[in-house]
């Protein structure tokens, strides 16, 4: 299974992330938890560049970057891992390309689809889970960190990303969940357990109590 966690900074991907992995790990899966853009000693040299450089880059050098690091995490662990039937966990995925390049900096969606598809050739995350925060909370959490090039891009601008991601979702709503994300990690946490028993587990829960 491919399970994506996206929102803006804040919203908790990374706690969920290691609480999904250690759910799984639970039920007997191997899980890897990846973060983009990272994953390989060549993606993870571009998102130095991407977050921490002084580097005047424009929106369609991000957006190439942002690929050049997701096809080479995809190409040398996500397929290979899949294929060897791990649990991938991944902290962002191709959604937050669309969503930031493309509502946030204005990047014709279109376009930024097709680079998507080249960068991942083809492969989607099964489940997807939009971690729904109000900017303001998003940046009370983030307060006490030093802020990575793209959250100094603003609030207008990340209303826009919010806006992107809730369209993603109503897009493909069997895949891309929205969960509220405002509350405690114990209620974010239960909500998304909820859907990954239902999507992944069902079955089994209907089969064990049949026994």
């Amino acid at each position: 299974m491919f399970i994506t966690f996206e929102g803006i900074d804040g919203c908790g991907k990374s706690t969920h992330t290691k609480l999904l992995s250690d759910f799984l790990n639970q039920k007997g899966y191997k899980t890897l938890i990846l973060r983009e853009p990272g994953g390989t000693d060549f993606s993870e040299k571009i998102r130095e560049i991407l977050l921490t450089s002084d580097f005047n880059l424009n929106p369609e050098i991000e957006l190439l970057l942002f690929e050049a690091a997701r096809s080479h995490l995809t190409q040398n662990v996500i397929q290979k891992e899949l294929e060897s039937g791990t649990a991938v966990i991944s902290d962002r995925y191709f959604d937050s390309t669309t969503a930031y390049q493309g509502y946030g900096r204005g990047i014709n969606i279109d376009l930024i689809k097709i680079c998507n598809y080249l960068a991942t050739k083809g492969i989607k995350p099964d489940i997807t889970f939009y971690l729904d925060l109000e900017i303001e909370e998003a940046l009370s959490r983030s307060k006490d960190r030093i802020l990575d090039n793209i959250e100094k891009s603003g609030n207008n601008f990340f209303e826009k990303v919010v806006e992107g991601y809730k369209k993603i979702a109503d897009e493909e709503p069997e895949r891309v969940i929205i969960i509220n994300a405002n509350g405690t990690i114990e209620e974010t946490y239960n909500q998304i357990i909820a859907h990954i028993n239902k999507k992944f587990f069902s079955n089994t829960s209907s089969n064990n109590n049949e026994k």
